[in-house]
């Protein structure tokens, strides 16, 4: 197996299983130097020339039969520790769902019903949830900046803003952070994430009510396998 294959298995997260499910060719010759195992969503279900989903309680079903779980219980063994979902724009995967948004809502809710908060599933899952917002060319732009208003106001209370994690390398500084967040992230672990203030899911209400601000994109993969105890804790 060549080097870069075995990168996630054997070198990174102390072996941990994970998977990319997409239908975007250059996501997926990503996943696999990465050392994902990469597998075609429209094939999920055995027939890649159908779409792969009738149902989305059957899709939240399946996603998490790939961890584990099944019919309400935690099997044995997983065949994967991580499962990433990538849905591309435009890649409505039920028509009768409507929209994006609401096939994504549509899918979360019957993870989460199956998950229920107290089942042996809701005890064990984490669910992360990124979401690219605005344009990244655009991303200059101050309505996209995550820095807090009353710093952006009064310049001179920046001195007693301690550096946040997202901007330091071990001990040093980084100097390749961009103040602005062209993507929104969000988990769910039972009794173990921290809960803020955010009742919707918008940049605005991120920038507000949110208790972390931001993680560089680098650093995104080391903090979900942290969730999953597969990597020692990143920052504060």
């Amino acid at each position: 197996m060549p080097l870069n294959m075995r990168l996630l298995s054997q070198f990174r997260f102390m072996g941990m299983k994970a998977a990319i499910l997409s239908n975007n060719s250059g996501l997926k010759s990503f996943g696999e130097k990465l050392g994902f195992n990469v597998l075609n969503l429209n094939g999920l279900f055995g027939n890649s020339n159908t779409p792969p989903v009738s149902s989305i309680d059957n899709l939240a079903s399946k996603l998490l039969s790939l961890l584990g779980f099944q019919e309400g219980k935690v099997t044995e063994s997983n065949q994967f520790d991580l499962v990433i979902l990538h849905i591309g724009y435009g890649e409505n995967l039920n028509a009768n769902s409507g929209n994006d948004v609401e096939f994504l809502n549509a899918l979360l809710g019957a993870i989460m019903s199956i998950a229920k908060p107290g089942t042996e599933i809701g005890s064990r899952l984490l669910l992360s949830l990124v979401m690219s917002y605005g344009s990244v060319s655009k991303a200059d732009e101050p309505g996209l900046s995550i820095l807090s208003t009353k710093y952006e106001k009064n310049p001179n209370l920046s001195a007693l803003f301690p550096n946040q994690s997202y901007t330091m390398r071990g001990e040093r500084q980084r100097n390749d952070v961009r103040q602005y967040g062209p993507m929104l992230f969000a988990q769910y672990q039972y009794a173990v994430t921290r809960k803020d203030m955010v009742e919707t899911f918008s940049f605005e209400e991120f920038k507000e009510c949110s208790g972390n601000l931001t993680i560089p994109a680098d650093r995104l993969l080391h903090e979900i396998a942290f969730k999953l105890w597969k990597a020692p804790k990143y920052g504060a």
